[in-house]
């Protein structure tokens, strides 16, 4: 019965768009997707525990190559072809998050099919008898989630970019290097330091004095006596037009 997806459930598995959960089993999970051409299929996937564990990845990649007809390099060498009865594979990832996809037909099983070698019960030789075998990733229930795109590695300059900005870097550096000379290696150090003015002497000037006009002294008026016989008017040396008489 199919159940909606959950916290932590994928939704996308490769080419497949995951749509809901089929089942669950204690090595992993089984979802009901669908293809990009429609189709639905049934995809199992390990449980996070289950994909840590080498042993238990180990046996869930051999049933899908068995179903798949991918022989392992042991059975090459011996010539020997393990048979899986499953349903056909239609993809899968064999990675550190390994998961199987099969058509998915209501009623017949599916993916399922893949988690069950995943799990090893009883003994290998002989009766049954002991406690069981309990893997210790079994209380996992989390889905074993492939790991994120590796990011672009950064852009790289080739070799010709490299040496042409390398020059360009040098030759930025000598011009630099030239013109620091230039303008403070040119001054001759031998040349005699040029002698301090001497410091200027300010003498204040006396303030200005303001002229006033010498006083005159007072003429005297003349007086009648000093005149003599003058008409007054009249200054002495004058000619009064009379004719002395000879």
């Amino acid at each position: 019965m199919a159940v909606p997806l959950q916290y932590g459930d994928p939704p996308r598995l490769g080419g497949f768009a995951v749509q809901a959960r089929l089942s669950t089993a204690p090595a992993g999970l089984v979802y009901l997707g669908q293809a990009a051409d429609g189709r639905a299929v049934s995809i199992a996937l390990l449980t996070r525990g289950a994909a840590l564990d080498p042993s238990a990845r180990d046996r869930f990649v051999t049933a899908i190559r068995a179903a798949s007809g991918v022989r392992g390099w042991v059975a090459r060498a011996r010539n020997k072809t393990t048979v899986f009865d499953g349903p056909q594979v239609i993809a899968a990832e064999l990675g550190q998050a390994p998961w199987v996809a099969v058509p998915y037909v209501p009623g017949r099983p599916g993916a399922e099919r893949f988690l069950e070698p995943v799990l090893v019960g009883g003994t290998l030789i002989g009766e049954v008898h002991g406690p069981d075998f309990v893997p210790y990733w079994l209380a996992d229930r989390a889905p074993a989630l492939p790991a994120p795109p590796r990011p672009r590695p950064p852009l790289t300059e080739t070799r010709t970019r490299v040496l042409v900005a390398a020059g360009v870097l040098a030759l930025l550096l000598v011009l630099g290097a030239v013109i620091a000379l230039l303008l403070f290696g040119g001054d001759d150090d031998s040349s005699p330091m040029p002698r301090p003015l001497p410091p200027t002497q300010i003498v204040p000037s006396p303030p200005p004095v303001p002229v006033s006009p010498e006083p005159q002294e007072p003429q005297p008026s003349p007086s009648p006596g000093d005149t003599g016989g003058s008409t007054p008017g009249q200054t002495p040396g004058d000619d009064t037009g009379e004719e002395n008489p000879i």
